[in-house]
């Protein structure tokens, strides 16, 4: 039961941070980001991709809505301020597009102080990964790599470069491809009227010009193809490269058309000079009948322009640089050899003579392009944006590395109650928080008002002096009071700010906590009015838990009649109401039930441990062993699985509230929420005051360090600068907002465990550096 859930393990991300180049910079590396950053919207559910974008000129570009953060590319202190954006929005991973032409700093290495700076996991994707690099390029792919949780690569041969030159370590590479539209499979003929191509034969190269791409050796090998084939044109596609503008202008495109002329073809070669959208280069890409990638470098790792060619099932012809080697085995195009126009030359021939080949080998590009779609590429990122989180997750929790956390002690921090009173006002508690300050707009609750009178009481109880603490406990009296529906005899739940409730009944289960706090003031304060008032109500919706359906609601006032029955034990209205709860409870666990499930719903869901709880109370003989029966069994749950004989088990794994745990079903491991360590930890206080097993304590104890940082992440949810409680632990980061819930599950838990275990806790109140309530 406890085996790690498939759809939480491989839940992925939805707040992801893209950051590299951007359209409309004119780039290749700008034209992948945002195809990846469209194909994650659109092919990730719920997802909200972002992107950060670095400029290679100060004023930087008009970006669409998606770029939510752009930077100078050589102002180091911009990649610092960029980091802190980033951490601020929270994003759960980033995706980083690594180029060395555009980041500045030598060999790129500014964007290592942006990386630097992330407290999410990193994933890297390597555009370039040089076969002998000199040393600054060494130390800044290395230094990325070690800040990256995984790094991508788009082929074998890279993968290779990177264990073998990098020294990067092979379990931590995907080797993901070039996504590619999804084009389908079409005649050639089809598009080639919009270019007024009709009965041509095309040739096609695109992407940024510059010498580097060999154009001139396919020019060159076009006098001996025009002999045979005096309609082939040949499209040369591609704005110049910007900077290349910037230094000589169109000079290399001057020089291509004059050798064009003198070649005798200048009629038979086509410049469009422009940067196409995807929709424009599919038409281009459509028309083309032999696509040509002449480049005379071998150490190229990536060709975007080859991954696109062969994925819409182009008959393409190549030098062999590395990449070509690889995307064009098995047949799927022809290597030529570097510079050499007469070995185009006879390829284009042998092509546009042999149809049957040509389609054949179309076929098999296109066959294999079908796993390069952006859809299939896309998801492979996003499994590996998963692994990342995941990997994290491991390598930040450290069996045993938190004091106490093993069970053998009882340390326990200082109860500090500032936040209790920064949620606080004359109305009642903030049911929300964003970070540590009230969400107002989001107003009050019922729920949380009658968790902190509870708190209230069991500070006053261990002897807190505070009059703060007294003037919090009529607040929330009189918020209570004002939430009784004498129409329904129960309580309504949620308040807006400006103290307006917002429906005619709360739900039952808030009703049910309302009477455990009522009873919980019967039970514990000596004073005449609370007591007097507390009864009043407590008496008129009582009766109401008989007819509520929900078994929490029931548990809750079982709590509160236990409560109630330590002041007056022998009202017999009481305790009928309790018999006949516990009665549901016991069929609700008889009908659910089995060996391997012991429990009360076919669902483990929220506030568990009150289930259990409610029984351990309940003095029924019988209803206590089920409450033990069912508690040892959740504790084993919210345990993880050992992964070896050595291993102990250690921490406590709450079940995520983002699935719950479904019978026969993988559990939800995300979102852990505090409550869920605040219900155990009263449950398992009272198995140990029950039997006297200290195992129980120790439990106990396991579940509070929780809170403090022993947990799945190795994070700590309780904020000591503020006295707040997180609101709950994500698959790869803490909620940073520290609303009512969270932070009264942490102050119950911390001041159930001082009264049990340090019956004075007076003394080790930190002393509110808030004076007055607001």
């Amino acid at each position: 039961m406890n085996a790690a859930p498939t759809s939480a393990r491989k839940q992925n991300p939805k707040n992801v941070a893209f950051i590299g180049d951007y359209l409309p910079r004119q780039c290749g590396i700008a034209t992948f980001t945002a195809d990846m950053y469209q194909s994650y919207a659109r092919y990730i559910p719920e997802a909200t991709p972002w992107i950060v974008s670095v400029n290679d000129t100060t004023e930087g570009y008009d970006y669409p809505d998606e770029v939510r953060y752009d930077f100078f590319q050589h102002d180091l202190e911009a990649y610092r301020k960029a980091a802190e954006f980033i951490n601020s929005k929270n994003a759960e991973v980033v995706c980083l597009q690594h180029e060395y032409g555009i980041y500045g700093g030598s060999a790129g290495n500014y964007i290592l102080t942006l990386l630097r700076g992330l407290t999410m996991p990193v994933i890297t994707t390597f555009h370039t990964i040089l076969k002998t690099p000199d040393q600054d390029q060494l130390l800044t792919l290395k230094a990325i790599a070690d800040l990256s949780a995984r790094v991508v690569c788009m082929s074998e041969k890279g993968r290779l470069f990177l264990t073998t030159i990098y020294e990067i370590p092979d379990e931590k590479i995907d080797v993901i491809a070039h996504g590619i539209p999804d084009m389908a499979f079409v005649d050639p003929h089809f598009y080639k009227d919009r270019f007024g191509l009709e009965g041509k034969q095309v040739l096609l190269t695109f992407g940024l010009l510059s010498p580097n791409k060999g154009i001139e050796n396919v020019i060159n090998a076009l006098p001996r193809i025009v002999e045979q084939f005096p309609d082939v044109v040949y499209m040369v596609l591609g704005a110049t490269h910007p900077h290349l503008i910037r230094h000589e202008g169109e000079a290399y495109r001057d020089k291509l058309k004059q050798l064009a002329e003198s070649n005798g073809v200048r009629s038979n070669v086509q410049f469009y000079n422009q940067f196409v959208e995807l929709d424009d280069l599919l038409e281009f890409l459509g028309a083309a009948d032999i696509y040509i990638t002449p480049y005379l470098n071998p150490a190229q790792i990536t060709s975007g322009t080859l991954a696109y060619s062969v994925g819409v099932g182009k008959a393409v012809i190549s030098t062999p640089y590395w990449h070509a080697e690889e995307l064009l085995a098995d047949d799927r195009g022809r290597l030529v050899p570097f510079n050499d126009s007469e070995a185009i030359a006879d390829q284009v021939i042998n092509l546009l003579s042999d149809e049957p080949a040509r389609h054949a080998m179309r076929k098999r590009a296109y066959l294999m392009g079908r796993s390069m779609t952006w859809e299939n590429v896309i998801n492979q990122y996003a499994d590996s944006f998963a692994q990342a989180r995941r990997e994290r997750m491991s390598a930040t929790y450290t069996p045993g590395l938190y004091p106490g956390g093993l069970g053998g002690g009882l340390h326990l921090p200082t109860l500090k109650l500032d936040h209790l009173y920064r949620l606080s006002d004359s109305t009642g508690i903030i049911q929300h928080a964003r970070y540590h300050l009230p969400f107002y707009e989001e107003g009050y609750c019922t729920d949380d008002n009658a968790r902190a009178l509870i708190l209230t009481l069991l500070l006053k109880e261990a002897g807190v002096h505070d009059h703060r603490v007294d003037q919090l406990a009529d607040t929330y009296m009189a918020f209570i009071n004002y939430a009784y529906s004498a129409e329904h005899r129960q309580f309504r739940n949620f308040m807006s700010y400006d103290r307006r409730w917002l429906e005619e009944v709360g739900s039952e289960d808030s009703t049910g906590r309302t009477i455990w706090a009522l009873g919980t003031c019967i039970g514990r304060t000596d004073e005449h009015n609370p007591l007097s008032w507390a009864m009043t109500l407590f008496e008129q919706v009582l009766p109401t838990t008989l007819t509520m359906k929900s078994p929490r609601s029931w548990a809750f006032a079982l709590l509160g009649i236990h409560e109630y029955l330590k002041r007056f034990s022998d009202d017999r209205l009481a305790k009928t109401i309790r018999k006949k709860l516990v009665a549901k409870l016991m069929f609700r666990f008889s009908e659910t039930a089995t060996h391997d499930w012991p429990w009360f719903e076919n669902t483990v869901a929220y506030d568990n441990g009150v289930l259990c709880h409610a029984l351990l109370v309940s003095g029924d003989a019988e209803a206590v062993a089920v409450g033990l029966k069912a508690l040892t069994w959740l504790m084993e749950l919210q345990t993880p699985k050992q992964t070896s004989a050595s291993e102990k088990q250690t921490h406590f794994q709450p079940i995520g509230s983002n699935g719950f745990h479904a019978k026969g079903l993988h559990r939800a491991e995300f979102d852990q929420q505090p409550l869920e360590a605040q219900s155990s930890i009263s449950a398992c206080l009272k198995a140990y005051r029950l039997t006297g097993d200290t195992e129980w304590q120790r439990r106990a104890m396991r579940v509070f360090h929780w809170f403090t940082g022993h947990n799945d992440l190795g994070l700590p949810l309780y904020d000591a600068m503020t006295g707040g409680c997180r609101d709950g632990l994500h698959i790869d980061r803490v909620n940073q907002n520290q609303g009512a819930e969270s932070t009264l599950s942490y102050l119950l838990s911390l001041a159930e465990l001082q009264l049990a275990f340090q019956p004075s806790i007076e003394k080790s109140i930190a002393r509110s550096s808030v004076s007055t309530l607001s």
